[in-house]
């Protein structure tokens, strides 16, 4: 009897100590969106779909799993905030601040990050795809030029565009890069934009003695000078099919 008592007693202790903890999320959100002051508060798993919080106070919360997809974030103090699987789909980051916050395996995509500050930031398995303004320092040049490829392939030239431009900013000397957005102009039917990065290509590519890569360089600058007899439309021929109209031997500057 003493034992069937105890135990009772422990199971009543957990679901107390369960309900305290839910009742202080709840406290903390209703204090997070009436405030915009929740510092070190206890979000872990809350709902704040497309909920206003620029310039809200967050530093040091624990926002692991919460879901604030299209939420507007901008100017939010995040710093060493735990971000970790949170959704910030689509969310507006810009000019947040994320020093020493964890963003491990955090969905960013489609999020704006125009001037965030994420220096220090804990990034592994986070996802950029789509993002606008990723912060340069928060990306290698590979990393950029292999988003700019998978948004490419997607038919979302622009955004491609801006991801070569980012890779080429930190690496002047990326002949791939401009190859890759001079297909991406092509694209977009900028067929002088794309005859200049052909070249530029094409000259990097001969000064760091990559055989391939001038003779790949050449064949895309041959393709555009080549008149056009029908009327192209965007993205047609499309992004894939045009790199392999080049050959293999192009595709080995595009990692799909």
């Amino acid at each position: 009897m003493k034992n069937r008592i105890l135990s009772v007693a422990a199971f009543l202790t957990t679901i107390s100590l369960t309900t305290s903890v839910q009742a202080a999320n709840s406290e903390h959100i209703s204090q997070l969106l009436a405030t915009k002051q929740c510092q070190n508060c206890d979000l872990t798993n809350a709902g704040l779909v497309m909920a206003d919080l620029s310039g809200a106070n967050l530093s040091g919360a624990n926002l692991t799993g919460a879901n604030l997809s299209r939420a507007n974030l901008s100017g939010a103090d995040l710093r060493g905030a735990n971000l970790s699987g949170a959704s910030l789909f689509g969310v507006n980051l810009s000019e947040a601040k994320f020093s020493g916050a964890n963003l491990a395996g955090a969905d960013l995509r489609n999020t704006y990050l125009t001037n965030a500050e994420m220096k220090g930031a804990y990034l592994n398995g986070a996802n950029f795809q789509g993002a606008v303004g990723i912060p340069s320092q928060i990306a290698s040049p590979d990393e950029f030029y292999a988003l700019g490829v998978a948004e490419g392939q997607k038919g979302n030239q622009q955004q491609a565009i801006s991801y070569f431009n980012q890779a080429i900013a930190i690496k002047p000397e990326y002949a791939g890069a401009y190859l890759a957005r001079g297909v991406a102009r092509y694209q977009i039917l900028d067929r002088q934009g794309a005859f200049q990065d052909a070249q530029v290509a094409e000259k990097l590519f001969t000064s760091q003695n990559n055989g391939p890569g001038t003779q790949t360089a050449q064949a895309f600058i041959k393709e555009l000078q080549t008149p056009v007899n029908d009327k192209v439309s965007p993205g047609k021929p499309s992004f894939v099919d045009f790199l392999g109209s080049l050959g293999s031997v192009l595709l080995q500057f595009f990692p799909f």
